[in-house]
């Protein structure tokens, strides 16, 4: 475990020194047009395999993490 925990102090090391530029590449116009697009794809599949009363759940939730991310809030 010695070598995941390595690679894990690693990733947190990066994440805190460079929180400010992950924040604005996440917040940024093609973080919301690449997000837009998976979020319409997985909402839409999701449609497909779920009954149809469920589907506005399915919206709520697509809109809360479009909200979390991108450009649109």
């Amino acid at each position: 475990m010695g070598a995941l925990d390595d690679l894990t102090d690693k990733a947190k090391d990066f994440i805190e020194e460079n929180k400010d530029k992950i924040s604005e590449v996440l917040n940024s116009e093609q973080a919301e047009d690449i997000s837009d697009k998976v979020l319409d794809g997985v909402s839409e599949a999701a449609k497909k395999v779920v009954p149809e009363e469920h589907h506005d759940k399915i919206d709520d939730v697509r809109g809360n993490v479009d909200g979390a991310i991108g450009t649109e809030k």
